[in-house]
């Protein structure tokens, strides 16, 4: 399994960004799969979840009505449009696959991780 996430950059606070994570190794229908992101010195913290059958979502609180999570099963992408940007969500982003329950919310218990795309907001 391997994760490829893109798509982070520079923005002004109350812009848009896209990320993309690409799934190789592994059917979107059986993995719940998640954003997280670790700002400087902070650890990594949840963002949002997709369950595998791309029916349910989950965010965290600060995210909530800005942030979308989708998937394009196609072609085994896992997208978060994330709008109205905020100068505080600057962080690396990751993607991560579980293969089991979801909506969990602790990077323990995601077996798979991408590398990771750098978002930065600028006020």
């Amino acid at each position: 399994v391997q994760l490829q996430a893109s798509g982070g950059g520079l923005v002004q606070a109350g812009g848009s960004m896209r990320l993309s994570c690409e799934g190789s190794g592994l059917t979107f229908s059986r993995f719940s799969m998640s954003w997280f992101r670790q700002a400087p010195a902070k650890e990594r913290e949840f963002v949002a979840t997709l369950h595998r059958s791309g029916g349910s979502t989950f965010y965290t609180d600060s995210v909530k009505g800005r942030f979308t999570i989708s998937r394009d099963s196609a072609k085994n992408l896992v997208l978060l449009q994330m709008n109205s940007l905020k100068p505080e969500d600057t962080a690396v982003y990751y993607c991560a696959a579980r293969n089991g329950g979801f909506g969990s919310t602790t990077p323990g218990d995601y077996a798979y991780w991408g590398q990771g795309t750098l978002v930065t907001v600028s006020s």
